[in-house]
């Protein structure tokens, strides 16, 4: 592309436009027969479960439901 420039260019625009009109690669085979990409509604990720405090250590921690958190519950298995 950057072959047989005159020096200096007049008019670089019209010489690049002329370049990637005329040299570019032929098209692929087949190109015309793809199906279009579909497009699929957006799906938000469910909000996270919202903050709890641990009865046993008064440690914060997300859970759908009130009770302990995972260090409390590790401890009470394991008594």
């Amino acid at each position: 592309m950057t072959a047989d420039l005159p020096k200096p260019p007049k008019y670089p625009a019209k010489i690049v436009r002329h370049r990637l009109t005329v040299l570019l690669p032929p098209p692929l085979p087949g190109a015309e027969e793809l199906a279009p990409a579909v497009r699929r509604p957006l799906v938000s990720p469910p909000p996270p479960p919202p903050p709890q405090n641990c009865d046993g250590c008064d440690r914060a921690f997300r859970s759908s439901e009130p009770g302990h958190c995972r260090g409390c519950r590790d401890l009470a298995a394991a008594a």
